[in-house]
């Protein structure tokens, strides 16, 4: 495995974040294809199959096995390597792909291994391992949606997650539990116990609104937590893209369409 390169970096924005990273001469970040924003002159752009830390010390089949993970929790086949080729430090930038946070963690501060959600990563340090987490229990494999085969990220340099609206970084103590949307999990540390639970109740499974389960965290180890998973927000969309204009927020509804002639065509 190669050795991870140590990267500098500073977050800028609000709502739609971008992270800028100073590489030195010939250090080189990771990043999904399309998190790419800007870059000095000097830093070299290739693409690599799979995430590119095991680029020197596996072979063809090698390099398509650890690829393959990456196709299997729906990221892409590829990944582009942006590398410092000139003296003097340098600097490129990557974006959030929508409204939220960027979230910096240093994989060596906590344990050298982090599970987050399929489409959380945006960059990291060259070496750091994205491969695939999965989760071997019946509840979580049956039940789980988001959370059958998640992410894992090894290494012990810089990776960096983005999230949707606003994120709570949360400490769990040895056995405490937290029940969680599941898709409201960022990630969370190697030490975390994950699980899905069913919610029960003929009520809550036909009128709660908020699905037939939901993920238990059980302590020790820290959660990230985001409060509006992409998926909620897409659906929100959707469901107003489909509606008509005159119904949201109308006391009148449908009746205001027809009194307005909408009815009458």
């Amino acid at each position: 495995m190669i050795q991870n390169h140590e990267i500098d970096y500073r977050i800028f924005g609000e709502e739609m974040q971008y992270v800028e990273l100073e590489l030195d001469p010939n250090e080189t970040a990771i990043a999904e294809p399309g998190a790419f924003m800007m870059m000095d002159d000097g830093i070299q752009m290739e693409t690599l199959l799979g995430d590119g830390s095991q680029q020197q010390t596996s072979g063809l089949l090698g390099k398509l096995l650890n690829a393959g993970k990456r196709v299997l929790v729906g990221e892409n086949l590829f990944m582009t390597a942006f590398t410092n080729t000139v003296q003097g430090k340098k600097h490129v930038s990557f974006a959030s792909p929508y409204p939220g946070k960027i979230i910096p963690l240093n994989l060596s501060q906590l344990g050298n291994r982090i599970i987050c959600q399929k489409d959380a990563f945006l960059c990291a340090a060259k070496g750091v391992s994205v491969g695939i987490e999965f989760q071997r229990k019946l509840g979580t494999g049956l039940f789980g949606g988001e959370g059958f085969i998640m992410e894992k990220l090894e290494g012990d340099g810089m990776a960096f997650l983005h999230a949707c609206g606003h994120v709570l970084k949360k400490d769990l103590h040895p056995r405490e539990l937290l029940k969680i949307d599941t898709g409201c999990i960022v990630g969370f540390t190697s030490t975390v116990e994950y699980d899905i639970q069913f919610i029960g109740g003929i009520k809550n499974t036909i009128f709660g609104g908020e699905g037939l389960f939901f993920a238990t965290l059980r302590g020790p180890g820290t959660v990230w937590i985001q409060t509006l998973p992409i998926s909620r927000l897409a659906g929100r969309i959707l469901q107003y893209a489909t509606t008509s204009r005159r119904e949201e927020g109308s006391v009148l509804g449908g009746l205001g369409n027809l009194l307005d002639g909408d009815g009458w065509r």
